[in-house]
């Protein structure tokens, strides 16, 4: 709830202007950016959906103005269609003319004319949507545009406007992304089949655009207005398009920017693991010049990805080349098989000029169930059997996951991605029955992994018993033999409340079997952490950050992905690691913690939240289906570690692009 002086946000017209207490002032319900950053308070909001104004001593006409320009250098830069961009240049002439004294009242009639055009004839919403809060300005504060026009006088602030006006373009899509992505102009650029184009647009934001173009969980699609219309774009399949393009063709690496010479200024910065978070901050790092170096427990590169997620998913010789990108340039330096202590951790900071802990949580939890050790034999962490099973596929280190699976009973609890590799990377291990059990529904584990994933896993044979969990392990002599299963339902709450599990008496079974592997969740292995830094935790055992700049409680040490958030998909790892390799260039320089407006501004769009899943779509050709990418038969999937998903032909990414609305929104704050 804010306090406001007038608000028209979502049509829920709030007007306390003939209030002069402003505790007396009514709030609105949406979370607009009342304070801009924690010591600078904003005095007005424009967006595409209404304007707020928190102050009374606001220039509407100014404010319109810049609304206007900041629409204006967009549209110029876009380009797309004749009603965006000069008729945002008219919107800007208008308003300027009237604020500069010099405005007749038939260009309120124009600026009206104008607005509707764009509004329905606009390719894409930004420019359908920017006339909206114009013209709301101009209904609730006529008095203030008619004043000027009749003395033909300039705006008080004209000249001299010690207000500084902040924009944003964002598009639901990419704001719903944890690493805000300009997912439309990607999209854009597969459409125009400029793969280049495509795949520079996505490593602005991205640089492991092999990996996120196949195994991210696509949160981007749930906020795809298209779903209001039909289905949602296959954003994620999408994104490989320029990865596989550049790949396949055997092209230099594709930069968002020339990548920079050494700066040789002495600046060095650690990153400790060389996962997706690792990688990523080294890359936007060094792409600007500064040396990094990343330090790596394991013999390769990758992080959970390399060694976790299975080939039929991430082929590594994709994965490899987000790798060499990152690897490639001229200012990162890796060390691997350097296991960091908290001996080692205080040499490194002393080394170098800031840290950045990206090491990821590799120990498996417990199930916490009866008769449970770790010792006997059959019983198998997560991690253990993912690292023995794509550490021999992939670099033929070790031996088979297969000589202890092949013909076995596997159970596996769990109801997120690495319960889902676990169990169909045992269907391809040769196990004879391989069972999850989880404790919610079909519906949940659909939304904790993909509904690809689980359709897939069922395809090739995983048993799913829902509503269940294990009571307790039985062995012979330390050896695995059977294990209890309880059975649940979920019982509403008759206050209204959430429906709480309830185990049913009597429906406990049996299941005998081989081996049973824990993935229901996984920690952080902390002893890298010296005792007498006294860093602050989270109740989950994961390094505390405000969750916007990653600097933790000691000055220079920051931390992204899996060791300050928990286990996490690899879009959020990159998205907080980006934030930080911005952070930390700044940091390394003036010792101080800040963020660019690009990042407030995307803190504030997303607690706005843009997408709206209730808005009526109107204006676009209705049921066109999304296209579906050819996968692999089950029959000739599931004994091997071919990739399953074999992506879209050239023209059915081309078709599917032509589906996108381009749903730009522009915000703007003035402080």
């Amino acid at each position: 709830m804010s306090k406001v002086y007038f608000s028209s946000w979502q049509d829920d017209i709030i007007d306390n202007r003939d209030i002069d207490n402003i505790d007396d002032w009514k709030e609105v319900s949406a979370k607009l950016p009342v304070n801009y950053d924690a010591d600078t308070q904003t005095k007005a909001f424009v967006g595409w959906d209404g304007f707020a104004l928190f102050t009374k001593d606001v220039d509407i006409v100014k404010l319109a103005l810049n609304y206007a320009r900041q629409y204006q250098e967009y549209s110029e830069a876009c380009g797309r269609c004749a009603p965006g961009r000069w008729g945002g240049r008219i919107l800007y002439d208008m308003l300027d003319k009237i604020a500069r004294g010099e405005g007749e009242f038939s260009d309120l009639d124009h600026l009206k004319e104008i607005s509707s055009t764009m509004t329905s004839t606009s390719k894409c919403e930004i420019g359908k949507t920017v006339p909206v809060p114009i013209l709301q300005m101009i209904q609730y504060f006529e008095k203030d545009f008619f004043d000027l026009i009749k003395e033909q006088k300039k705006s008080p602030w004209y000249d001299v406007d010690d207000s500084k006006y902040i924009a944003n373009v964002t598009a639901p899509c990419s704001d719903m992304c944890p690493t805000h992505i300009d997912i439309p102009a990607y999209i854009e650029g597969v459409r125009d089949l400029d793969f280049e184009a495509t795949l520079s647009a996505t490593r602005e934001h991205m640089p492991l655009a092999h990996v996120c173009g196949r195994v991210c969980p696509h949160p981007c699609e749930d906020a795809c207005r298209r779903t209001n219309l039909d289905e949602p774009i296959s954003i994620m399949e999408l994104k490989r398009i320029g990865a596989d393009y550049e790949t396949d063709h055997n092209l230099p690496w594709i930069h968002p920017i020339e990548p920079a010479k050494s700066k040789n200024d002495g600046k060095r910065v650690a990153i400790i693991g060389a996962g997706p978070a690792g990688l990523t901050a080294a890359y936007y790092l060094a792409i600007q010049g500064i040396r990094v170096t990343i330090f790596e427990e394991l013999p390769v590169l990758g992080g959970e990805v390399t060694v976790g997620v299975p080939e039929y998913r991430m082929p590594f010789d994709k994965y490899n080349e987000d790798i060499k990108l990152v690897t490639d340039l001229e200012c990162v330096e890796v060390i691997t098989n350097h296991r960091v202590s908290a001996t080692r951790l205080k040499e490194i900071e002393e080394e170098f000029d800031a840290t950045l802990l990206g090491f990821g949580a590799r120990l498996s939890k417990a199930i916490r169930c009866g008769n449970e050790n770790t010792e006997m034999k059959g019983y198998w962490g997560a991690i253990e059997m993912l690292d023995k099973v794509n550490l021999w596929h992939k670099f033929k280190i070790g031996s088979p996951a297969s000589n202890e699976l092949k013909g076995k009973t596997v159970v596996c609890v769990g109801g997120g991605f690495t319960s889902m590799d676990v169990v169909r990377c045992s269907i391809r291990e040769g196990a004879k029955r391989v069972v999850m059990l989880y404790r919610r529904d079909e519906k949940t584990i659909i939304r904790n992994t993909t509904l690809e994933e689980y359709t897939e896993a069922v395809e090739e044979g995983v048993e799913f018993i829902f509503h269940s969990a294990i009571q307790e392990l039985f062995d012979d002599e330390g050896q695995l033999t059977s294990l209890i299963v309880n059975k649940y339902e979920l019982v509403p709450d008759p206050n209204g409340g959430r429906a709480q599990l309830v185990k049913i008496e009597g429906a406990d079974f049996e299941i005998e079997c081989d081996f049973v592997i824990p993935a229901v969740s996984q920690a952080c292995d902390l002893q890298i952490l010296p005792k007498e830094w006294e860093l602050e935790m989270t109740s989950w055992g994961t390094l505390q950050t405000n969750g916007k700049d990653y600097m933790t409680n000691r000055d220079g040490l920051f931390a992204a992905g899996d060791c300050e958030y928990g286990p996490m998909t690899i879009v959020n790892a990159v998205g907080q690691a980006r934030r930080a390799a911005s952070v930390i260039s700044r940091y390394i320089y003036d010792g101080k913690i800040t963020l660019t407006d690009e990042e407030i501004m995307e803190d504030h769009m997303n607690k706005l939240k843009v997408y709206n899943k209730k808005e009526k779509i109107t204006g676009w050709m209705p049921g066109i289906l999304r296209e579906v990418s050819e996968k692999l038969a089950t029959e000739v999937r599931k004994d091997n570690n071919k990739e399953v998903n074999l992506g879209f032909t050239a023209e059915e990414a081309q078709a599917e692009a032509e589906r996108c609305m381009r749903c730009y929104y522009l915000g703007m704050v003035a402080v």
